[in-house]
This record gives structure tokens, sequence and C-alpha cells, in this order.
């Protein structure tokens, strides 16, 4: 069998197996989050908490909860980084530097798991399994909770109420997260990830010297790393180390499960606002772009000319050879279109196009299918764009869903598409401009301009995944990355809660003749060129700087 005819197999099998969770998956979360009972479990939370779950909130007290609890996420976690050396079960590590702790608390917290360091010579088993892993729990059911308030926006009327937070976080956590982890990490062991407390020991000689490798937590870590759209890994070579990915199965088990969530979304938003075809239109949108930058890029990997190339099948370089070019090509558009930031293979080994398809996934701002929550909360909003787009071709004022959209609704979507690009191109800007920073680029010209623009565009979009010839473990990008992480994550948010309760409070408008029909082909493909427009428009020039420079050159 040929790589390539291997390579497309392996995507048709995730199709399938993908296909075969959504409804059970996207109809259970949505059962979750209109449930108006609480298990017992959930109630001694809510009683250590002191959270009265019931009590609905308006976007600005859901808000303030969201950023209070990851407030405190993000001091609990520096201060376990920063007290390592004396913690039971640090395998003799030190307490992490200020700036690299803020760092990784600023990275875990927003869902991003961006690592400046090298977890098998960092982390000891108390951070790793009681700081970082709790972490990965929750800033996904953070992300799903704020993309379940902006569903209620739409599903509600005449009222600002949009739940309450502490209740979805709860239920995303125990419901969803927990029971599909455990399952998926008897899964990991059984294919061969580890799962104990062994602290660090020899394995044999390497070198003319010892060569030594910790034990760890890792089958529950790694699985939640996925499943969550985290992406953090136990150790510095993530997902190509045997420990955390050893076989072709495992492989794409967990490219499964980084894509399961975000997909089945769109199922509970359809069943959510009682119009099932609408979720049918924006997985279409996910699906369509996804597919499509599978493929560009499986043709990328396999097509590179030369004669290294094609004595390996194609570009192989920093690819794993048990999973070959492509099953890393679908792991790598399946991290960086989502916020999950896990690696099989050496991303910046891709081929210079490849390395730019990378980065284009992140630039769309990771929405197809997305993170957990931020994929459909993101997507939602490009979908009010497309919409107002419609409206103005044919000079009516646009509706989504039988909610107006108005002028403020399309100032909150316009800021939230604005965010982030602001934060990668302006860092990026300076980082260029500055003397110190340059110092930590392994590669010259359009390449090293490409490892810190993917950085700064891998943390300000919340995924975490790096060009990793770039030196980040620096009090400048320590900072910088931390800063892009925290706004990339927090003030989108904001601008979507605020619609929600925008289009909370409005009456449903009747559909009329003139009513764009937004679950139809034409609407997804609409929305579709919107995606790619707006993002074409904000980063070409920085695209035409780096990747596509270095793919026309080579």
């Amino acid at each position: 069998m040929s790589p390539v005819t291997a390579g497309a197999l392996q995507l048709l099998a995730l199709i399938g197996a993908l296909a075969l969770a959504y409804r059970p998956l996207g109809d259970y979360m949505a059962r979750v989050y209109s449930s108006e009972k609480h298990y017992k479990p959930e109630k001694w939370i809510y009683k250590a908490i002191g959270a009265n779950p019931s009590a609905e909130m308006r976007w600005p007290a859901y808000l303030r909860a969201v950023l209070a609890f990851s407030a405190v996420s993000v001091l609990f976690l520096y201060l376990l980084q920063r007290a390592q050396g004396v913690l039971p079960g640090s395998l003799g590590f030190v307490a992490i530097d200020p700036d690299q702790a803020f760092n990784t608390a600023a990275s875990f917290v927003a869902n991003t798991n961006w690592q400046s360091y090298y977890g098998e010579q960092a982390m000891g088993h108390v951070v790793q399994t009681g700081g970082l892993a709790v972490q990965n729990f929750v800033s996904a059911a953070v992300g799903m909770a704020v993309a379940v308030a902006l569903v209620r926006g739409f599903a509600r009327s005449r009222t600002g109420e949009l739940g309450n937070f502490w209740a979805d976080l709860v239920r995303g956590t125990v419901r969803v997260l927990l029971p599909i982890s455990v399952i998926g990490a008897i899964v990991l062991v059984a294919c061969g990830v580890i799962q104990n407390f062994g602290g660090i020991h020899e394995v044999g000689q390497f070198l003319g010297g010892t060569q030594q490798w910790n034990g760890g937590a890792v089958a529950s870590q790694e699985v939640i790393k996925e499943l969550g759209t985290n992406g953090g890994g136990y150790f510095n070579a993530n997902s190509a180390h045997p420990f955390e990915n050893p076989t072709p199965f495992s492989n794409l088990f967990e490219i499964f499960l980084i894509l399961v969530i975000p997909f089945a979304m769109t199922r509970t938003f359809g069943r959510m606002v009682g119009n099932l075809r609408q979720g049918y239109a924006i997985l279409a949108t996910m699906g369509i772009i996804w597919v499509g930058f599978t493929a560009l890029m499986m043709w990328t990997e396999f097509a590179h000319h030369g004669p290294a190339f094609d004595v390996a099948g194609g570009a192989m370089e920093g690819k794993e050879t048990r999973y070959g070019i492509g099953a890393s090509a679908i792991f790598s558009v399946a991290t960086t279109l989502t916020s999950t930031g896990a690696v099989n293979s050496f991303h910046s080994s891709f081929t210079g196009l490849g390395g730019g398809i990378q980065l284009l996934g992140m630039q769309l701002g990771e929405i197809a299918p997305g993170g957990v929550g931020s994929g459909l909360y993101g997507m939602l909003i490009m979908a009010i764009i497309a919409v107002f787009i419609a409206g103005l071709m044919v000079g009516r004022t646009p509706e989504y869903l039988g909610k107006k959209i108005g002028t403020r609704e399309i100032k909150l979507a316009a800021c939230y598409i604005l965010i982030t690009p602001a934060l990668v191109l302006c860092f990026t800007a300076a980082a260029m401009a500055l003397p110190t920073p340059g110092n930590s680029m392994t590669n010259s010209g359009a390449h090293g301009f490409s490892e810190i623009l993917y950085a700064y565009t891998s943390g300000a979009n919340n995924n975490g995944s790096a060009f990793a010839g770039l030196n980040a473990d620096t009090q400048w990008f320590n900072s910088t990355i931390g800063i892009a992480m925290l706004l990339g994550r927090f003030l989108p948010m904001v601008f979507v809660l605020a619609l929600a309760g925008s289009l909370a409070e409005q009456r449903p408008v009747p559909e009329s003749a003139g009513t764009l029909r937004t679950d139809k082909p034409l609407y997804a493909g609409l929305l579709v060129g919107t995606i790619i427009i707006i993002t074409g428009l904000t980063y070409f020039p920085a695209l035409a700087l780096g990747p596509l420079a270095e793919g026309l050159a080579s």
C-alpha cells in the first residue's frame, strides 16, 4: 500500500468515527446543559465553592464569574510551580523561575498549553497531575460554558439571562469531560501509554552515558490534553514521544479525541436552538475547511520535490516513521485548526507551504472545528458577519436565527474578530524590531520570521504548538506570549458574552420572504468565503514575508 493511500484511508476512518459519535454525543451535551437536575457530587462541589447553581446570570455576572475563576486558577498554578521544590513528588526538581511560572500558568488556564520548558526535566508529579492536568479539564469546561451561553442568547428571547456559569462549568467537567477521559485513558493504556507515579530511572547506555526517563500519570493527562483541545505534553517531544503516543492506532485515536467534541457541539447548538439544520450548516462549513486543509497539507508534504524526498516518499524530515507523512499531516491540521497545540511531528520541519497551512489554520481563528467551545462561538461570530454582509448586498436588516443583527451586535462581532490579529501582528512587529528577541531565532530569513510569527499566532489564538527552532524560554517571550495568551483568551469572551446578552434581550423576528435561509448550502458557501477573505486580508502581508516566501523559494 502506498503512503498516499494509507493516509487517505486513515482520513476516511477518522471521518467515519466522528460521524458515528456526532449524534449521540451532541444530543447528550444538549441534555447536559439544558437539564435542571443536579447530581449529588455536583451539589457537594457547589456547596464547597458557595455557589447557587439555580440562580440565572445576566452577561456581566457570567463574565465576572469566568474572569474570577480564571484569575484564581492562574494564581494557584503559579504558586504551585513556585513551591515545587518543597512539594512531595517533585522528583528533585527545583521551583520554576518566575517568568516561566507566569507563562505556564497563563498558558494552561487560557487553554493554550504553550510550553517553553522540557516537561520531563522541569515538572514533578504534583505540578503535572495536580496543577496542569486539572487545568486541562476546567479550562476546556470554561470554553464550553461560554459557547453554551452564546447559544442560549440565540435560543432565548426578552430576557438577559444566560444560565449559571458555575453549573455550566461543573456539568461540563463532571458529565462530559471526565467520563470520556476515563474511557479514553483505558484505551490509551491498552495501546501502551504509561500510567504510573514512578520516579526517574535509568534505561541503559546512550552515547557512552546513562539514559534516564521519568515515569508519570501520562495516559490520564494525554487523554484530556487531546479531548479538551489543550495540547501540553508530559514530555518535551509531546505526542511524538512513544510514552504518549506509541502506535499508529493511538495516533488516530488521539486525533479523534481532538475533533470529537468541537464537531459534536454543532449538533448541541442545533438541538438547543430548536433547529438541527442550523447545526448541520455550521458543521458543513467546519467540515469543508477541515477536509480542504487536510488534503492541501497532505499534497504539500507528499509532493515536495528533491532526491531525498523522492527516496523517502515525501518530506519525512521531523516526522515519526511509525506514523508517516499522511498521519502526521492529519494530526498537524487537526491541532492547528483547533486550539490543541499537541504535535506528533516537528512543525518547523514541514515544507514552507506546509508551515503556511499550519499558520493559516490558527489565523482563521481555530474555528474548523476549533477548540472545545471556542470553536463554536468563534464560528457563530463569523456566521453573524456573513449574515451582515449578505444583508448589505440586498439592502435588508440582517437576521440570524430570528434575531436582528443591528449596530450593537455587529460592533461586538467586529471587536471579536479584530482583537486577536492585533495581538499577533503587534507583538510580532515588536519582537522583530527590538534587538534582543531576534537572538532567539535559530534560523534567519523567511523561516526565522515564521518562527516568531508562529509563536505569537499560537499564543494569541490559544493554540500552543510551536516552530520549535525558536528559543522561547527567555524573559521577553515568556512575558509577552503569556500576556498574548491571556488577552487572546479572555478579551474575546467579553465580546461573546456581551453579544449573547444582547441577543437574549431581543424579541424573535418572524421569517419572511426576504429572510436569508442560513440552513442552506448557499449560506454555508458564503460563510466559508467570508472566513477565508477576512483572514486573507488580515494576515496575507505577514504570510507573504514568511511561509509563502520560503515556499516559493524552495
